[in-house]
């Protein structure tokens, strides 16, 4: 067995034409040879099939795939036989989310509304089927030529009607950190706020055209994630309307309880945004400020034991030097060096 190339064959596919390549995967648009319909082959590399964490995500995505019946959504086949590991998909003739920003680096703020509103649908969707994708990022997002979004890749999606797995169980295989909400930074499941964490990036993303935070690595990043307040749109936008901001801010709070409660509820305020009234942050920040205190208190006894530790132990050394004969005599041992 070994790597597949544009002309071979798979099974009941003809592999026309490589869509896109990355260290997990290839996928192909290929012809079905019953029906002649146009389909896409996501075939893992050979190295990754005997992965059982892989294996195990590329199951779920299968599972999930072909379970869900969207408009929104990529849908999964079932080929007749197979081979060997890989996923059979509707073809969708269209760029993914991420090539249209690196064109545009920001769309206008209607664009923006536009795809939120559309992704926001397609994830009342799947939470309302038990499904929570945890991976929303702009290379999961394909959109047409005619601007309708199609959803994939459910690789690391909770569902309710399964085993659920964790997300450090997924971390070599998970890419970007930077649409991640600090819960999952921080090794928990997460829940329907983790999809609408996403989601508010995004939409920060395609109205600043640039992130909520930044910085030199994955591990910097995640950590502003857990410790920072993200910059404000309105410094990179001025013009932004402060609505449309506090969209955004209240979707990408750091604490789940903060944020829109259900995606219904974000899909009413961008379907509406002059509906949405600007919330007042300073108790959010104030709580911020009493849990640092907290901290900061419970750990003053510890820091207060290690001081007397340290003194105690200074006072020991300097007893038993003194108690010792000779010690503190320099002189005595400059004279027996003498001749």
């Amino acid at each position: 067995m070994s790597e597949l190339v544009v002309g071979d064959r798979l099974d009941d596919y003809e592999l026309k034409e490589l869509l896109g390549h990355s260290g997990m995967a290839s996928i192909f648009r290929a012809i079905d040879t019953r029906t002649r319909d146009a389909v896409a082959l996501k075939v893992p590399h050979l190295h990754l099939e005997s992965d059982v964490v892989f294996h195990q995500r590329f199951q779920r995505e299968q599972e999930i795939g072909q379970r869900l019946d969207h408009p929104g959504v990529v849908k999964v086949l079932k080929p007749a036989k197979r081979s060997r590991m890989y996923l059979v998909m509707e073809f969708v003739d269209g760029k993914s989310l991420r090539a249209l920003l690196s064109a545009s680096k920001r769309f206008s703020v209607e664009r923006a509304l536009d795809f939120g509103r559309q992704v926001a649908e397609i994830l009342a969707y799947l939470h309302a089927n038990g499904i929570v994708h945890r991976d929303l990022k702009p290379e999961n997002l394909l959109v047409t030529a005619d601007g309708k979004i199609k959803l994939l890749d459910f690789g690391i999606a909770l569902d309710e009607a399964a085993r659920r797995l964790t997300w450090f169980g997924l971390s070599a295989t998970v890419g970007t950190p930077d649409y991640m909400a600090p819960e999952q930074v921080s090794g928990r499941r997460g829940d329907v706020r983790t999809d609408i964490y996403a989601l508010g990036t995004l939409l920060y993303e395609m109205v600043t055209g640039e992130l909520p935070f930044v910085g030199s690595g994955a591990q910097a990043i995640m950590r502003a994630k857990t410790d920072d307040d993200p910059r404000p749109p309105q410094d990179i936008v001025p013009d932004l309307d402060p609505k449309i901001a506090e969209i955004i801010l209240h979707a990408i709070e750091r604490q789940p309880r903060d944020r829109y409660a259900r995606v219904a509820d974000i899909l009413a305020d961008l379907q509406d945004p002059a509906r949405v009234v600007i919330r007042d942050r300073s108790e959010i920040l104030a709580r911020r400020g009493r849990k640092w205190r907290r901290l900061r208190m419970a750990a003053l006894p510890l820091s207060l034991v290690v001081v007397l530790g340290v003194l105690l132990a200074l006072v020991r050394s300097t007893h038993r030097r003194a108690a010792t004969p000779g010690a503190n005599a320099p002189g005595r041992s400059e004279e027996r060096r003498g001749p």
